[in-house]
């Protein structure tokens, strides 16, 4: 065992020589390897963050619900069938009501309603780009909302619709400055006054667009259908039903029960089609996970051909050193060097060529880490580390063992002739 290992550090101390005895050769040896490991594992850190970004900004939608809507979501069908939707009639508060009083398997129920692309004023101070969302009480169970400064509606507030509201960071920081200054006064939304009750934390910008929930307001749904049409020719209403996963793995009973319920309120014959959907969040996330899957796979195949040409050029440099070197083979196998032990050197020269190459790739990978992308967090993973280095290591063997395999064989007397 010990003449074992001090063979293994006699090849590794063989092959560091003939690396560093040849500088240039070796930095063109491993620059093919390290233009394919930094394309691989970029592309896959890029695609990792982009995909955890756009599922971070999709956190609003949350987990563990059901969304009943006019239009199903079909992401993978590049045939949807539009016409067959666009006569089916919004959820209405009727039938939030409705649901929340009958749904067995229901955690919270909600109902809300969205406009978009409003400017609000303040004495002489405006926000524009301001989303409106009418909530009912139920929201604040469904959705996680941080209020900085003020309260939340009371359950009495949001049935009798009062105009009260609730802002979000950059509104205030538009029209207020101050936080606690913005409680109790009174701001119009299309000529309407609503009083300030509460103003949201700072959430930051959201990668796929806008400030997340910093520019936008919450009013009562009761209070949001006074100053704008829910339905036919207005805004979109959904209803958001939360269940709970434990003990509904799936939310298969709940949705059993929510499209029976809805079946019946809308009274659909059994024969009939539904006239609403049941969209869950999963679907999205799914469908975007799908797409980065493809991308990756992109990424693969385009990082394979850099790796493959930078293991044929160390396969290349490999057949040279073994040429250069067969007297000294030769010499060493006169001594008793046996046929692994010459096997070993190149192989581990190989390796380390390509080992150190994909180290200095997954260097300038990281160093573009640092460079700012505004919203977008680009980092690499352990798992992307871990990647490059092994891709590393099998190519360096894979590239070494032909010219490895054929030194090991070499006929001593004729190696010491070739000199």
């Amino acid at each position: 065992m010990k003449l074992f290992l001090r063979l293994i550090l006699e090849s590794l101390f063989f092959s560091f020589n003939a690396i560093i005895a040849n500088p240039i050769r070796t930095f063109l040896s491993l620059m093919g390897v390290t233009i394919g490991i930094f394309t691989i594992i970029a592309v896959l850190s890029l695609v990792d963050s982009l995909e955890d970004s756009i599922q971070d900004s999709l956190d609003f939608l949350g987990t563990d619900n059901l969304r009943v809507e006019k239009w199903p979501w079909e992401f993978d069908n590049p045939g949807y069938e539009w016409w067959k939707y666009w006569k089916r009639p919004h959820p209405t508060y009727k039938e939030y009501t409705f649901l929340k009083e009958n749904l067995k398997n229901a955690e919270a129920v909600e109902i809300i309603a969205t406009r978009d692309a409003l400017t609000i004023k303040y004495l002489n101070n405006s926000s524009s780009e301001v989303g409106l969302m009418g909530v009912v009480y139920e929201s604040k169970e469904i959705n996680d909302y941080k209020i900085l400064s003020g309260r939340y509606y009371t359950e009495n507030e949001t049935i009798l619709g009062s105009n009260y509201v609730i802002i979000g960071h950059k509104i205030m920081e538009d029209l207020f400055k101050n936080s606690d200054y913005a409680i109790g006064k009174d701001i119009k939304i299309k000529g309407v006054k609503f009083r300030v009750i509460g103003v949201f934390e700072e959430e930051g910008e959201s990668f796929v667009g806008g400030d997340s929930f910093d520019r936008m307001m919450i009013v009562p749904f009761n209070s949001f259908k006074k100053i704008y049409r829910v339905g036919k020719k207005g805004s979109n209403a959904v209803m958001i039903i939360k269940g709970n996963s434990e003990l509904d793995p799936g939310l298969e009973n709940l949705e059993y029960e929510l499209r029976g319920l809805l079946r019946a309120r809308r009274g659909l014959k059994p024969i009939e089609d539904e006239n609403f959907a049941i969209n869950r969040p999963e679907y999205l996330t799914g469908f975007i996970s799908a797409i980065f899957g493809t991308i990756s796979i992109a990424g693969w195949v385009i990082g394979s051909f850099s790796i493959f040409v930078g293991g044929f050029g160390i396969a290349n440099i490999m057949f040279v050193s073994v040429k250069e070197r067969v007297p000294i083979i030769g010499l060493q196998k006169s001594l008793g060097a046996k046929n692994y032990f010459i096997l070993m050197q190149f192989l581990f020269e190989s390796s380390f060529l390509s080992i150190i190459g994909g180290v200095i790739g997954l260097i300038f990978v990281f160093l573009i880490t640092f460079i700012d992308l505004g919203s977008f967090d680009l980092r690499i993973s352990l798992t992307n580390i871990i990647l490059g280095i092994s891709i590393s290591t099998i190519i360096g063997v894979l590239a070494g063992l032909i010219p490895a395999i054929f030194a090991s064989r070499l006929d001593p007397v004729e190696a010491i002739r070739s000199n």
